[in-house]
């Protein structure tokens, strides 16, 4: 448990690391600065950082620490439920970003910028994670560092199975994410980490279950076992066109090519009462009645 208390303890300290940098940040950069690159960086950092290290729990911790499945599908959930909390809006996903796009909710130079400083908090978490690895504070990262050079790959399937399996995810989690995005943070932080967690504990054992191109990228692209083009289809491909599916479901359209709804009938914004109308139909009936009578009456006089 010594280990898993370091791994806690490492969690922790990198959550307080960038929400320092997000409050300096903030401070020091103009809104659109903070909002496009920093904010970004440092999600994709903490992001980054605690996935590795929860990976390497993962991988080891099971055989060389004892404990089960369980306890890494909980510290999951809680660091998702953290990172949802902690964000600040920033979404360390190119697929959200993307979207974001996609939806007129931001346009193309700050969805590059946005996309830039994933990956570079990406590159920054990896590199860090790497250096606390070699300090080697637990048998775990003595483990982890034996092993590391000769990594491999993540699809454990065949590739066009893996490549649904992560377009699955990215299509089930986007669907949550459109349908909780105008909800309050306290309903949408826990399903959306639930949703991330029931979905990696379903397709880890196919893909490793990233739905996220960026953190796949620093993750398994430099392991073998596949080429840089298989992993491309998998994580970048497969993602991509699962949050497209999600987005046309979802609105019926994709804003961004598309002005006129693809999948469903556009109705009226402004809805009469169904009482207001029955009121209305029986209040024409004496109406039409008088004028039939007097119509009826002018010829006998």
């Amino acid at each position: 448990m010594a280990g898993l208390n370091v791994s806690i303890a490492f969690f922790f300290l990198v959550v307080g690391v960038c929400q320092v940098l997000r409050q300096l940040s903030k401070r020091l950069l103009s809104p659109g600065v903070y909002g496009c690159l920093a904010r970004e960086l440092a999600a994709s950092l903490q992001l980054c950082t605690s996935c590795l290290e929860l990976r390497m729990l993962a991988e080891i911790g099971l055989w060389g620490g004892g404990f089960g499945l369980d306890v890494v599908l909980t510290l999951l959930f809680l660091l998702f439920t953290v990172h949802g909390a902690s964000f600040d809006g920033a979404s360390a996903s190119p697929t959200v970003s993307v979207q974001e796009f996609l939806l007129l909710e931001s346009n193309l130079t700050a969805t590059a910028a946005k996309l830039l400083a994933q990956g570079a908090g990406m590159g920054i978490g990896w590199a860090v994670t790497k250096l606390y690895w070699s300090w080697e504070l637990t048998h775990f990262h003595l483990i982890q560092n034996l092993i590391a050079s000769e990594c491999s790959s993540s699809i454990r399937t065949p590739l066009h199975h893996a490549a649904f399996v992560e377009g699955t995810c990215t299509f089930l989690f986007h669907l949550v994410l459109l349908k909780l995005h105008q909800s309050h943070p306290m309903y949408q932080v826990p399903a959306l980490a639930t949703t991330v967690t029931l979905l990696t504990y379903l397709a880890q054992p196919f893909t490793g279950a990233f739905f996220n191109p960026a953190l796949a990228m620093v993750v398994t692209f430099q392991c073998s076992g596949n080429t840089f083009w298989d992993y491309i289809q998998v994580y970048w491909l497969g993602p991509l066109t699962g949050m497209l599916a999600a987005l046309l479901l979802y609105q019926g359209n994709i804003p961004r090519l598309f002005q006129k709804n693809l999948l469903y009938s556009q109705k009226s914004k402004y809805k009469i009462p169904k009482a207001r109308v029955a009121a209305h139909v029986e209040g024409d009936k004496p109406r039409r009645k008088r004028t039939g009578e007097k119509s009826s009456s002018e010829p006998q006089a």
